[in-house]
């Protein structure tokens, strides 16, 4: 009896411990938003709406008069909106419309980030756009970098878009558990973040992106993520790090996605 109470008691700590590690492994969530649009001279609207289980998100709607196509961008796991500045001005500078949010718990959003919160939060964003921003769904570009492109992949599934895009986005916490952790089975994560069995119910026109130099979700795993996409979809390979290939490699980022814009 004491055995079997031992072995339970073990258990029991087992998970707690890969509850803490799963946490801190992908949520890098932070408060303080440090600038905005208007510090990079980008007219910016400050939005706030609720998720359908009542947390309150606060984002940036950047309008472009001469756009076409509206972005919705999900971030990745680390910092807030306040860190994605760079980013935002090349979409605005591409003609774009960009409306970027913070996760549950990211920057002024309400809550504890979560895999099915993450989801929650896109599809509330999607619904604030289209219904109280009156956006055409079929002018809407998904974007997603990192785990945000699994988030924008999850959404592409439901929703009518025009495009989707990711960048650096792996394919499952499975890959990447086995390369981080290989000693704890991937079974033991509560996490899944599927990407590569959503993108295959994802019928509109793709573009993946991934750097070859990529040292957080390796350059394997991007074309994993390519491959399993039907058509229409377009791959798009960069230089440099995960986090900075976009700027390592600007001009090849930009006429990417001019391109595939252009032909979507």
């Amino acid at each position: 009896m004491k055995l079997v109470l031992r072995l339970i008691i073990f258990v029991i700590l087992f998970l707690l411990f890969v509850r803490y590690i799963e946490r801190r492994s992908i949520y890098f969530p932070m408060k303080d938003i440090i600038s905005n649009p208007a510090s990079v001279g980008l007219p910016y609207e400050e939005v706030y709406f609720d998720t359908p289980d009542n947390r309150r998100l606060n984002g940036w709607y950047i309008a472009n008069s001469k756009a076409k196509f509206t972005i919705i961008f999900c971030h990745g796991n680390a910092g807030n909106i306040g860190h994605r500045l760079e980013k935002i001005s090349m979409f605005y500078n591409l003609g774009l419309n960009v409306f970027i949010f913070d996760y549950r718990g990211y920057g002024k959003s309400q809550g504890t980030p979560s895999e099915a919160g993450l989801y929650k939060d896109a599809e509330a964003a999607y619904d604030y756009l289209t219904r109280e921003l009156r956006v055409s769904r079929d002018g809407i570009i998904l974007y997603g970098e990192s785990i945000g492109g699994i988030v924008a992949i999850d959404l592409a599934r439901n929703k009518d878009i025009a495009a989707l895009i990711t960048e650096e986005t792996f394919t499952s916490i499975k890959d990447m558990s086995g390369m981080a952790y290989p000693f704890l089975p991937y079974f033991v994560f509560s996490s899944r973040f599927d990407a590569l069995s959503k993108i295959k119910n994802v019928g509109c026109p793709k573009l993946i992106i991934h750097s070859i130099d990529d040292e957080i979700v390796p350059f394997r795993l991007g074309e994993k993520l390519f491959d399993a996409a039907m058509p229409p979809k377009k791959f798009l390979k960069l230089r440099g790090s995960h986090n900075t290939a976009f700027l390592e490699s600007d001009e090849q980022f930009k006429e990417g996605i001019k391109s595939f814009l252009k032909n979507s």
